[in-house]
């Protein structure tokens, strides 16, 4: 299948443009670019699957404006018919009332947790799809979204979303990493694992979480990883990334070090 990811490797990407990940027969996956500059530089991605467009994690509002510009390169906005929120943080999601305000009638694909939260950004009118009634979600075309929940990581009610298609695994803050000197795709893993420290130490909750999820997700395909921070994970790096969730030591595993 046409997976793009390993060829942009050591590519110099223009953040002000989408990148192509994926594309199979009307069904493609792009990276939505972003001139963010900080550590903290947020992805946001897109799934075209035919006549249906889905944004995974939209980001803030800060941004709305310059990815409504790049979604117009591919689709006209108001075509946008379904947001999947992973959690509900400022960085992930604040800009779902712009989107709203473009197209009323949008699914919000989110955990009945997340639920709770997102009307205080303004806006409770909206159509909830909640991961937990099916873990799953279907287009039209019967291709699959698999939800795999991942508790506490770091949100009680956060998940991870499979395309079943092509085994790409948005991962949310998951494999997040931290590092101004950025590439799109990871070309060295273990020089990668102190950029993904940087996140995981502080903001995971121990390693009962994340070596839990690991164990979860193990079994299944997944040809990259897609974080909302960071660089993307390619397939021949997918067995050390949930290696790293197995033996990684974090949060409360070293604030209480003392007591276990």
């Amino acid at each position: 299948m046409p997976n793009f990811i390993a060829q942009n490797i050591n590519t110099m990407i223009d953040t002000n443009e989408h990148v192509l990940l994926f594309e199979d027969n009307g069904h493609k996956i792009y990276w939505m670019g972003i001139e963010e500059e900080s550590a903290f530089r947020c992805n946001v991605y897109l799934i075209e699957d035919n006549d249906e467009f889905i944004i995974v994690d939209p980001g803030s509002r800060i941004y709305h404006q310059e990815l409504k510009k790049r979604v117009s390169h591919i689709v006209e906005p108001s075509k946008i018919s379904a947001l999947i929120l992973c959690h509900q943080d400022p960085d992930v999601c604040a800009s779902m009332v712009d989107w709203l305000d473009i197209n009323p009638n949008i699914k919000i694909i989110t955990s009945s947790r997340t639920n709770v939260l997102l009307p205080y950004y303004g806006r409770s009118d909206y159509e909830f799809y909640n991961i937990g009634d099916t873990n799953s979600f279907i287009f039209k075309s019967g291709r699959e979204l698999k939800f795999i929940e991942a508790p506490f990581l770091h949100f009680p009610g956060a998940f991870t979303t499979l395309d079943v298609t092509s085994n790409m695994l948005f991962s949310g803050d998951i494999w997040a990493a931290l590092d101004i000197d950025w590439n799109l795709v990871v070309n060295d893993f273990e020089e990668h694992i102190p950029y993904m420290n940087l996140f995981h130490i502080d903001y995971m909750p121990s390693n009962v979480a994340t070596s839990g999820f690991a164990k979860k997700i193990e079994h299944e395909k997944i040809d990259a990883i897609l974080p909302q921070h960071g660089s993307i994970i390619d397939a021949m790096n997918v067995k050390d990334a949930i290696n790293y969730l197995k033996n990684l030591r974090c949060g409360l595993d070293i604030i209480y070090a003392d007591d276990n």
